[in-house]
């Protein structure tokens, strides 16, 4: 069997093949192939995102017009109504090629019944971007186009029914995407039908609106019948949509998923054909990351190729998913999803210039857009990137708190970069544990965010044999169970590998029960900014890790690795849910089942890591603790104890079946009486004199984790020198390591 090394083996071809595929190499000037050659071999280049401008429209403009947001929901210390039109962001724009934009509001403030008194508008902006030199910074309104239905086209009531203008408000329709036809009129995709629009282009509606095949309706079709049931979720219609390069058809796209749909996940695609004004019989599935996960925009960047916004619909320190990918209706995987690969995630783009840093969050040395809703990206005539959001005044605040979010409009470009891999292998240890609660997908993508090479889901089985991301499967301490009265009766006591254990099991609930539950810090006291987040994020499952993994980068372009660890293999046997299969079977079904996949699989017992090396061309690490023994063992009488394992003679026979070891701390350098760390031990020599990588665990930046001479203080809650206790491992010749604080440890490798 094909072996490779634990450390940082995957390809930066990779990330040339993605970035090359998707059509942006081109976005950055003189840019060359990624991963090109170079005299250093250890040297690849990468497309980083590069903010190169910022503007905004305070979130107080107020537009001409009559008052508005009488009965909008206060928040943010603002209470309507205001003395004119406010502007709540930008959910769709156009790019003029001028250097300004035709940019549509949405319906106002989120519903029918509180936004009768906002005008759907088309504005022309041009924004005076903040390049980190003189400018202002500011987007300013010069002109705007008013929708309207002056020819009585539409058969309901309307607000304005007896008017002359008969203006549409946000009580008429939701607009939320926008594409200019070549012929200067407006397709308009909106929620409450959910409809395709027509405007001339002076805002005039040509036609009926046109609603989904098959009569699907949301709750807030004005033609929905009484006892109907909706086909479509409320406020879930065409955020985005977007057009043939010909214009002949336009691409709407439902925000989430159908009414009755089986697939959380999946998003359909739709085709209408703007010269017969209906919809042709073609469909795509795009599928999200997560089942919550919104498409919020798209974007044309060729023939049946598409970039789409997907986001979760958190804001500031909360959001997890602000990202941009692309699809070519071309491609789909084996169960007919579009194939989609990341162009840019919004919560890392540089920030070099240092624009508006210090005025906020995501305002710093990286820039981030963790606004609730990212609803606009463009790719410009020059090849760059904008993005922007709709800011849902009053109601968001994403940057400062308790102050609304301003409308940004942030142009971003892809800048080639040269990285030199420094050997090192940082794993996100449960994801990024010391920051968001562990084991979840805000866990994982901070990791990723803060530099990780690998990311560290722990396996365990639901009563219906799906893998899911915990660290026990006893989930007392890491969900909300314990408040939910509906699950009192489920506490019970298992024998789990010898020990008696009191608590809730995953094995006891279904995937769809364990849905129901939120994550929460493990060790508050320890840990009160994770514990911020407690009851946001859902278990996640493996094949959502995965998902997430493959569809990410690393901070020097490389794929994203994945190090699942399987917990109490023996003990899921006995109960008839063995977890080798399904996981070998999910690796599969994500692509990464062959030999150098950025995929290390783990697990302290013996026996399901040699069944994993017959089923699998994967690579494997044997965990080892620093005491006891691998409970396979102990159940079959085998006298081996982890000790014996870390000898010449045990190392060897590890390397029979494994391609490297993750020891803990004390297997490598033991701590002495007075808790100071002592001399190394030959363990590591030993391991890599038989070709083992040498992976430690877990470094932890609080002061209770830390040897005594890098503690900080006698607080042991509060961050000592863990940089200085990686770089002792690493001398004594430690290959990578695992780290709750990701960041930390990726800057004490880069410091060394």
């Amino acid at each position: 069997m094909r072996r490779l090394p634990l450390v940082r083996t995957a390809a930066a071809g990779a990330a040339a093949a993605l970035l090359l595929s998707t059509g942006i190499g081109t976005a950055a000037a003189g840019a060359s192939a990624a991963g090109r050659p170079s005299s250093d071999p250890r040297t690849t280049t990468h497309l980083v995102p590069t903010l190169v401008g910022r503007a905004t429209l305070d979130a107080d403009f107020l537009a001409d017009g009559p008052p508005s947001g009488a009965d909008a929901t206060p928040a943010n210390v603002r209470q309507g109504p205001w003395d004119g039109q406010i502007i709540p962001g930008f959910s769709a724009m156009v790019d003029n090629g001028d250097g300004t934009f035709r940019a549509q509001p949405d319906n106002g403030f989120g519903t029918k019944a509180n936004s009768a008194d906002f005008l759907l508008r088309n504005y022309l902006v041009k924004p005076d971007w903040d390049t980190g030199t003189p400018g202002s910074g500011e987007i300013e309104i010069l002109d705007r186009i008013d929708y309207h239905d002056a020819n009585g086209v539409l058969d309901f009531p309307i607000t304005n029914e007896g008017t002359d203008e008969r203006l549409l408000t946000g009580a008429d329709f939701d607009v939320e995407s926008v594409v200019r036809a070549k012929d200067g009129t407006f397709w308009v995709g909106e929620e409450f039908g959910p409809f395709v629009l027509h405007f001339d282009a002076d805002g005039t509606l040509l036609a009926p609106p046109v609603g989904l095949p098959g009569g699907l309706k949301s709750p807030q079709n004005p033609y929905l019948a009484p006892g109907e049931t909706p086909g479509v979720r409320a406020s879930s219609g065409f955020e985005a949509m977007s057009a043939s390069p010909d214009g002949r058809y336009l691409y709407p796209v439902v925000e989430n998923a159908l009414v009755g749909e089986t697939d959380e996940r999946r998003r359909v695609v739709y085709e209408f054909d703007t010269r017969r004004g209906e919809y042709t019989d073609r469909t795509w599935s795009y599928r999200t990351d997560l089942p919550g996960n919104l498409v919020g925009d798209s974007f044309t960047v060729g023939p049946g190729r598409f970039w789409f916004v997907e986001r979760d619909n958190w804001d500031g320190e909360a959001s997890v998913i602000k990202r941009v990918y692309e699809v070519d209706l071309r491609r789909t995987d084996a169960d007919g999803n579009l194939v989609k690969e990341l162009v840019l995630d919004a919560l890392r783009i540089a920030n070099p210039l240092g624009i508006d840093a210090g005025e906020g969050y995501g305002l710093g040395e990286t820039f981030s857009l963790p606004v609730q809703s990212f609803e606009t990206v463009l790719r410009l005539r020059d090849g760059r990137i904008l993005i922007g959001n709709d800011n849902n005044y009053p109601g968001n605040a994403a940057r400062t708190p308790g102050t609304p979010d301003d409308t940004e409009m942030a142009l971003v470009e892809l800048r080639r970069e040269r990285v030199r891999d420094d050997g090192v292998t940082v794993v996100g240890h449960r994801g990024a544990s010391g920051y968001r609660p562990e084991h979840t997908l805000a866990a994982y993508e901070q990791a990723i965010l803060q530099c990780a090479d690998y990311i560290e889901p722990d396996v365990v089985a639901t009563k219906d044999g799906v893998l899911v991301a915990r660290h026990e499967n006893e989930i007392g301490g890491t969900t909300d169970v314990a408040s939910r009265a509906e699950f009192a009766g489920r506490r019970t006591t298992k024998v789990i590998d010898g020990r008696p254990v009191t608590g809730w099991f995953t094995e006891d609930f279904t995937l769809a029960e364990l849905r129901t539950l939120r994550a929460v810090e493990r060790i508050p006291a320890v840990r009160p900014g994770s514990a911020r987040f407690d009851g946001l994020y859902q278990v996640p499952t493996l094949d959502e890790v995965l998902d997430l993994a493959r569809h990410s980068r690393t901070c020097d372009g490389r794929p994203v690795g994945v190090y699942p660890e399987t917990k109490h293999p023996t003990y899921f046997d006995s109960i008839g849910l063995s977890l080798e299969e399904p996981l070998v079977a999910e690796l599969e079904a994500n692509g990464f089942d062959h030999a150098d996949a950025p995929v290390i699989l783990q697990s302290f017992e013996t026996g399901n890591l040699r069944e994993l090396d017959a089923m699998t061309d994967v690579r494997l690490a044997q965990l080892v603790s620093s005491s006891g023994a691998p409970y396979d063992l102990v159940a079959a009488g085998d006298p081996t104890t982890y000790a014996d394992m870390v000898t010449p003679a045990g190392l060897a026979e590890i390397a029979t079946y494994a391609d490297g070891v993750g020891l803990e701390k004390n297997v490598m350098i033991p701590r002495r009486a007075d808790g100071t760390l002592g001399e190394p031990t030959p363990v590591i020599a030993h391991a890599h004199a038989v070709g083992l990588e040498v992976h430690g665990w877990t470094f932890r930046a609080e002061n209770q984790f830390l040897p005594a001479e890098f503690r900080s203080s006698a607080d042991p809650t509060a961050p000592g020198d863990m940089a200085g206790e990686i770089r002792a491992f690493l001398d004594a010749g430690m290959d990578g390591l695992f780290s709750d604080h990701p960041d930390a440890a990726v800057a004490a490798v880069r410091a060394r």
